[in-house]
């Protein structure tokens, strides 16, 4: 079974060495990533905007399709998101648990308007297009909990054991592991679009990106030294992180006919110019976190954190995601109805962190990550006033040696409808992904937890005609 952890906000507790509760190859792929969220318009769709335009969220995928706009509009979307968080843990044969974890958690998810003015000081220069939108590009916001019995004890003694021949604890009893993430990756986008000969779209954009994350992991394990004696040990690590980032956007979108668009855009890397981490995770006495450990057999119990010895490191680094590239195509027939198609690529080989030594993160990038494909799909259909619409979305995990279960899977619903000036949107999707998780990550007596994540998304938001 591979023992690599990645593409979703978990945590991986290293007890003897100073790398953080969530390692750092495992932030930085967290770092990068994109939940597809947008208007309700461009959820329902499954985010294939790249040749279609006409949507404030469109220039997150191609900053061109402002300008497909026939006016200036305005719109605000709000989600609610809930997940379902299930791990599977321990060893077939001692005690293996299926543990489900469920959350709700509602979000401002886009925001956004652009700005048209049709241009009369030129005959090639129809149309200009200004646009700015907020949305949140990743949502860390989770918990889950794995339990079971792996058969394995990392915590074998009693720091406190003054006997002359320590007690061994070295029989597992069980582990519960409990892990809480939030924060959110946003993104501030400005946009600048124009149409030439009316044929030919062509925008720019300069991204901004704001990161909060935090994580708060809890280890408990229950041993005993098979003669009666137990012994129970806590451990709890955390790490706050922030960072501020840019990226650079450009595309075009064709007007081949009437009915056939064809669009392309670039989207830069991100440059995270400055990431602050602060984590429990360095040396109090020789653990590396807070640490708590009570025996059956003593009535002194073991607490690194007495007297307030909270000791706490902090890091300064830079990160660099990788670049997106967006090959678009659209079919519209008329006031009837569309087909939009995306197709994007990432290399995450380019992922690359400095400020510190990070050799062998880098190496990982380049020796266990691999380019990316992904494919969105959307339609919608008009009856008068009401939109029907449906989406796709597929994208391929990072990882080189993935299963065909851990890549991410959404399919979107949603409806719309024209009261005149204001349109009212609503979208409901669901993905899926499984992965692995590896909370002993340093012991190879020990399997990685299997987990499988279900989300099911509603977005509901307004747009009005400036």
């Amino acid at each position: 079974m591979k023992k690599i952890v990645l593409f979703v906000a978990l945590a991986a507790v290293t007890f003897t060495s100073y790398s953080q509760a969530l390692g750092y190859e495992d932030l930085a792929l967290i770092f990068s990533r994109n939940d597809g969220n947008g208007s309700a318009r461009f959820v329902a769709m499954g985010g294939a905007f790249g040749a279609l335009g006409g949507d404030v969220s469109a220039m997150t995928i191609n900053p061109a399709g402002i300008s497909v706009f026939n006016g200036s509009n305005a719109s605000i979307s709000f989600q609610s998101r809930s997940t379902d968080f299930e791990t599977l843990y321990g060893d077939p044969l001692l005690s293996r648990n299926s543990t489900t974890t469920q959350g709700d958690y509602f979000k401002v998810s886009n925001a956004g308007a652009v700005f048209t003015f049709n241009n009369t000081n030129s005959d090639e220069w129809s149309k200009l297009a200004l646009g700015v939108n907020y949305r949140i590009l990743a949502d860390f916001e989770n918990t889950f909990i794995a339990r079971g019995n792996s058969g394995f004890a990392s915590f074998e003694s009693f720091p406190l054991d003054n006997n002359t021949t320590p007690i061994l604890y070295d029989i597992a009893e069980n582990q519960q592991f409990t892990n809480f993430n939030n924060g959110d990756l946003s993104e501030l986008s400005l946009a600048f679009s124009g149409v030439y000969n009316e044929k030919l779209h062509i925008g720019a954009g300069l991204n901004f990106y704001d990161l909060t994350f935090s994580q708060q992991a809890i280890l408990r394990e229950a041993n005993n030294d098979g003669n009666g004696n137990t012994l129970d040990a806590r451990f709890y690590q955390e790490n706050f992180t922030t960072g501020v980032g840019f990226s650079l956007s450009a595309g075009f979108i064709y007007k081949a006919s009437e009915t056939v668009r064809l669009g392309i855009s670039y989207q830069s890397p991100t440059w995270f110019t400055e990431v602050i981490e602060d984590t429990n995770i360095t040396n109090n006495d020789g653990f590396f976190g807070d640490t708590e450990i009570e025996v059956s057999n003593d009535n002194i119990i073991y607490d690194n954190t007495v007297g307030a010895n909270l000791p706490i490191q902090s890091l300064l680094y830079k990160l660099r995601t990788p670049s997106r590239l967006t090959a678009s195509a659209a079919f519209v027939f008329g006031k009837f109805g569309l087909i939009s198609l995306d197709y994007t690529t990432r290399n995450y080989n380019g992922l690359n962190l400095t400020g510190d030594d990070f050799t062998i993160e880098n190496q990982f990038f380049d020796d266990q990550l691999r380019r990316t494909n992904a494919l969105n799909a959307g339609t919608e259909w008009r009856i008068n006033k009401l939109s029907i619409r449906g989406g796709y979305r597929y994208e391929q995990s990072p990882d080189a040696n993935a299963l065909d279960s851990d890549n991410l899977q959404s399919y979107s619903l949603g409806l719309g409808y024209n009261f005149g000036t204001v349109k009212f949107n609503l979208a409901y999707a669901t993905n899926n992904r499984t992965g692995l998780y590896d909370f002993y990550p340093q012991y190879n007596q020990v399997e990685a937890a299997e987990f499988k994540i279900n989300n099911t998304l509603i977005t509901a938001g307004f747009s009005i005609n400036l």
